[in-house]
């Protein structure tokens, strides 16, 4: 077999902290995928275990949704993850970015490890699929090259109503003129440190952009500010038993799993919106830090 990625990708990738366009799989799975979300919209109108069907598109949907699962077990997908971290692989987090067409929905410059309390990593990336057309014009992610090589800095919070960010994080001083644009065909991927700078503007396009960020870890990853975290093995072994491993859900929204998320989501809080002064409702956390 073929490595998916050549020598001079995975260069590119560790001196600058980003990569596009990687071939995630065909344009008809992506239609196939993507179709099976917006059945998922269309059969969820009303609340499921108390909470929106966008509450578990954007937090932790691996846990109660098989169609999130799958997406993030596609072979040549781990192949090419696998290149970057090794063989050893567990998905931390699987969410769904959309944005309606003529919205002005954006993503603020941020780190991607600001608040999730693994420290300074380098043994982690997420995969952004594409499942519509990911297009300039449609607010596509935009990196600044090499920022991965800074720790993590200081962030702004704005809460602001626009940003698709828990909290509306974000990162001041960026220089815009070193950013770079990432677009995407549907059934392409790109792949970022979570210290690279990034971000992403309104969708000034005729179609919904919709797109998947997989957030995979090793098992040497440590949780310094939360002990133990949980993650879900796709690939090898986790000799080390720092996570917490979960299976995913047979069924979609089935009983076990939805308490398994009411279990994680209450063990994540308060790590995910610690030092926040506004309400952070992807977490179910309330400014005064407790839960709803």
């Amino acid at each position: 077999m073929t490595d998916p990625l050549s020598r001079a990708q995975l260069d590119r990738y560790r001196r600058d902290g980003c990569l596009w366009p990687v071939p995630a799989f065909d344009e008809e799975t992506a239609r196939g995928f993507r179709a099976e979300v917006e059945a998922l919209e269309a059969a969820h109108a009303e609340p499921i275990g108390g909470r929106p069907l966008g509450q578990y598109f954007r937090v932790n949907g691996q846990v109660v949704l098989p169609l999130l699962c799958r997406i993030a077990t596609v072979p040549g997908v781990l192949d090419a993850v696998e290149q970057v971290l090794g063989p050893n692989l567990l998905v931390w987090s699987v969410e769904l970015f959309i944005k309606e067409p003529g919205t002005d929905k954006i993503v603020s410059w941020h780190q991607d490890l600001t608040y999730w309390g693994m420290g300074e990593t380098d043994e982690e990336l997420t995969a952004w699929i594409a499942l519509s057309d990911v297009s300039e014009r449609a607010g596509c992610m935009r990196f600044i090259p090499g920022s991965h090589l800074n720790p993590i800095l200081p962030h702004a919070d704005s809460y602001a109503a626009d940003n698709l960010l828990s909290r509306g994080q974000s990162l001041e001083g960026v220089d815009e003129a070193a950013a770079v644009h990432g677009p995407l065909a549907p059934g392409e991927m790109s792949f970022h440190h979570g210290r690279t700078f990034h971000a992403s503007g309104p969708n000034r396009g005729d179609d919904r952009r919709i797109g998947v960020a997989i957030r995979y870890v090793t098992p040497e990853v440590r949780q310094p500010d939360m002990g133990r975290d949980y993650a879900m093995l796709v690939r090898g072994m986790d000799r080390m038993q720092g996570w917490i491993n979960v299976a995913p859900p047979q069924r979609a929204f089935d009983p076990a799993g939805l308490r398994l998320y009411d279990e994680i989501l209450a063990a994540q809080a308060a790590v995910l919106a610690a030092g926040a002064t506004g309400n952070v409702a992807l977490y179910g956390v309330t400014a005064e830090g407790t839960m709803p």
